[in-house]
């Protein structure tokens, strides 16, 4: 009777313990089935800018034949001098000239028809600058080195001109802001479209920027691209 007498006194002890599981079960309950409903939306918000390029890599290269080779380096110096000195005179400094060094082939150990020459001498002048409009009015007055001896030489595979654009950090932290400004007004739409409430960010990850050629004639002017991709919650 006594041991009878000793569990009925820790009985509300257990009561008591057992109320609060079962109150803590259904709190823990109610946070996940709250967590279930958090809805949200994911967009996409695209940034593209025309810009045009800031550098300029214009390689000019000119070859001289003949058969004597002493005569051919004396022709080679005096005609890299002329191209330094005309690339001067148009607003390049000497700086940002490079001369590579004379590249010789003995076209008598070619396989093939013989050539009328025994030595073909292959220099190239190389203009590294951010004067991008000068280089393009270079470009497009090369003709005018004939009159001064040099006849260059060139072809869609190698030593093209090529066009860069450095300034990406500058306008990132515009191109991003209006990326995400984009990306809000398709959630926007979602959020109206569903009858619901667009709230904050959730989570947002900076797309990879990407700079091109606005178009193959043109290749001093550039495009850079991003797009953003932006959760946005959303309340019923």
């Amino acid at each position: 009777m006594e041991k009878e007498n000793n569990c009925f006194k820790k009985s509300p002890l257990g009561i008591t313990i057992m109320i609060g599981l079962i109150a803590l079960g259904l709190f823990i309950r109610n946070g996940l089935v709250a967590s279930r409903t958090d809805s949200y939306v994911s967009v996409k918000g695209l940034c593209e800018k025309e810009v045009y390029a800031d550098k300029v890599i214009y390689p000019i290269k000119y070859i001289v034949l003949g058969n004597d080779i002493q005569d051919l380096y004396k022709q080679t110096s005096e005609k890299t001098a002329i191209l330094v000195s005309y690339l001067r005179e148009n607003g390049i400094s000497e700086d940002e000239i490079t001369v590579s060094a004379p590249i010789v082939t003995d076209t008598r150990t070619e396989y093939g028809e013989r050539k009328p020459y025994n030595f073909s001498v292959k220099t190239i002048v190389t203009v590294c600058t951010p004067k991008v409009d000068i280089v393009r009015s270079l470009v497009s007055r090369q003709g005018e080195l004939m009159s001064k001896g040099i006849v260059t030489v060139s072809n869609e595979w190698e030593n093209t001109v090529q066009y860069s654009f450095n300034g990406l950090n500058k306008i990132k932290p515009e191109m991003i802001a209006e990326a995400t400004a984009n990306a809000r007004v398709a959630a926007e739409q979602f959020a109206k479209d569903s009858d619901s409430i667009l709230g904050k960010i959730r989570r947002a990850t900076q797309g990879q920027f990407s700079i091109s050629d606005r178009d193959e004639n043109t290749p001093y002017i550039k495009i850079v691209r991003v797009v953003t991709s932006v959760d946005f919650t959303l309340k019923n």
